[in-house]
């Protein structure tokens, strides 16, 4: 995922512009890496981010996972 805007958005290709960070695909540690502040510091901000859309994108691959 990289960080545009204050937005934490998944970059599937890795290829956006920008610092970015991984989480595994899961809720659950998308959960605790907000928790932890883990995005703060791999982004070097303040915070907080928005992770709305990488949230959303997570849940949709812990649906379509078996």
């Amino acid at each position: 995922m990289v960080l545009i805007e204050g937005r934490c958005v998944p970059d599937l290709r890795g290829t956006l512009p920008g610092r970015g960070a991984y989480v595994h695909p899961t809720v659950a540690c998308l959960e605790q890496a907000v928790r932890r502040r883990a995005f703060n510091r791999a982004f070097r901000g303040p915070g907080p981010f928005d992770t709305a859309d990488l949230r959303e994108h997570v849940v949709r691959i812990e649906q379509a996972t078996p």
